[in-house]
């Protein structure tokens, strides 16, 4: 029985795993359908403010108590996981607790942590979940959350939940047994444990061939639940788990929100004031801005894959806030999508194939663009440094500077710039004078 629940688990995790890296290999190449921005790869936060953004979760702490109540989360995940690495060894070598002989000590006093953390989190999950759905928080009440995006993060509080009550119910009978002496449980003995010790009474009356289930069924279920868990996050908004640590290392605090001028247009107004620079042969860029995904950099494409969804960019963008179309946290998550549209493409015909749509006009409108005032308020609230202006910016540029669209005041002044290089109906030649009239 035992070799054959050592084959089972084999099995189980070579499928989990084979699922989950085929999925971020198909991840990874989305985000590379992006063409390499250099200054992105030159320009990295670096160790110190990795750790800070991700680890110590630096600006969600705008908000002090969530900030808590979601590091908590976030600690719990990290931590009381690191026990997974001796469930999968147990399960791989056919062990009970192999870490237990080698540091009795530390080891009784992790788990006794591991317990109180796993609480904690079974508390918060609770917390987060009556906010999310008895709260009336606007951020969270937006029609583009609704459907998948809300059905995503309460599954994900509730499977939380569900864990951690395995981890502590099996921990409780695996205790009890210990106590009467079973095996393998009395060789491998933790002594009484916080919680787990709380839960005694309601195993007490147990049979010892029922306690033996229990401790199986939950072991099987807590891996088997993590190793779903994990697949399912390469599909949920949770993947920021995983991608906010490349997405923190390649974000770029100093120069956050700082619009990138292009090369091309920089030149040309060189050339304006020095035709002489002019090369003979000047081969102009094969497309202004963005029109669809392979437009954008790649860091633009992670970004959208590691939005958490949070709405905090929304809430504090003044365009949302007066009732205008855009939503920050709509434009990654359409991004995100139509990557992921492109990526089924691939999938199915082996090659990138026009379908009639693009990002630009069939994801994200026109009037949703034009709504940006570029004030960088989104940039400054997103907790895990995403950029979403940098991607409105692109966009815009493409309707302007490819397909001439834009109000007509708009062109009035882009017009005048090409042919005054100011935005007034004055020459050059007149600007000097016509400064000086206007401040005698």
């Amino acid at each position: 029985m035992e070799i054959l629940q050592q084959i089972l688990f084999w099995v189980l995790c070579i499928v989990s795993i084979g699922f989950f890296a085929k999925r971020i290999g198909s991840i990874r190449r989305n985000i590379l359908l992006g063409h390499c921005n250099t200054s992105v790869v030159k320009k990295t936060t670096g160790l110190k403010q990795l750790l800070l953004l991700t680890f110590g979760q630096k600006k969600m702490f705008k908000n002090p108590l969530v900030a808590v109540l979601h590091l908590i989360i976030y600690a719990g995940f990290l931590i009381i996981n690191m026990e997974m690495i001796e469930i999968i060894l147990d399960g791989l070598m056919g062990t009970h607790r192999v870490f237990l002989p080698a540091i009795p000590g530390v080891y009784k006093i992790l788990i006794n942590s591991f317990e109180l953390l796993a609480v904690s989190v079974i508390a918060v999950c609770f917390v987060f979940l009556a906010r999310r759905n008895l709260m009336i928080i606007d951020r969270l009440k937006t029609d583009d959350l609704k459907g998948f995006p809300t059905q995503d993060a309460n599954f994900i509080l509730i499977a939380e939940i569900i864990l951690m009550m395995l981890f502590l119910l099996m921990n409780a009978a695996d205790t009890s047994l210990q106590l009467r002496e079973q095996q393998p449980y009395v060789d491998h003995s933790t002594g009484p444990l916080i919680i787990s010790l709380m839960l005694h009474p309601l195993m007490d009356g147990l049979e010892t061939p029922i306690l033996v289930l229990i401790e199986r069924c939950c072991w099987w279920m807590h891996i088997a639940g993590v190793l779903t868990f994990l697949n399912y996050l390469t599909w949920s908004k949770h993947l920021h788990i995983i991608l906010a640590f490349p997405n923190a290392y390649f974000a770029n605090p100093q120069g956050a929100g700082k619009i990138q001028n292009m090369k091309a247009v920089q030149q040309e107004v060189l050339y304006g004031f020095n035709p002489s620079l002019v090369p003979i042969h000047n081969e102009p860029p094969t497309v202004f801005g963005a029109k669809d995904i392979q437009d954008l950099g790649w860091k633009n494409i992670l970004d959208a894959y590691s939005c958490t969804e949070c709405g905090r960019c929304s809430a504090v963008c003044p365009a949302t806030q007066t009732g205008k179309k855009l939503s920050p946290r709509k434009i990654m998550m359409d991004t995100r999508d139509r990557a992921e549209e492109i990526g089924r493409q691939i999938d199915k015909t082996g090659t990138i194939e026009e379908d009639g749509k693009s990002l630009l006009f069939h994801k994200i409108s026109e009037e949703e663009l034009r709504a940006c005032t570029t004030c960088n308020a989104c940039v400054e609230a997103c907790p895990v440094s995403i950029n979403p202006l940098d991607i409105i910016i692109q966009l815009r540029r493409y309707l302007i500077m490819e397909k001439s669209s834009a109000p007509q005041e708009w062109n009035l002044m882009f017009g005048n710039i090409e042919n005054n290089f100011a935005p007034w109906k004055v020459s050059p030649e007149d600007r000097i004078s016509w400064n000086l009239k206007k401040t005698l």
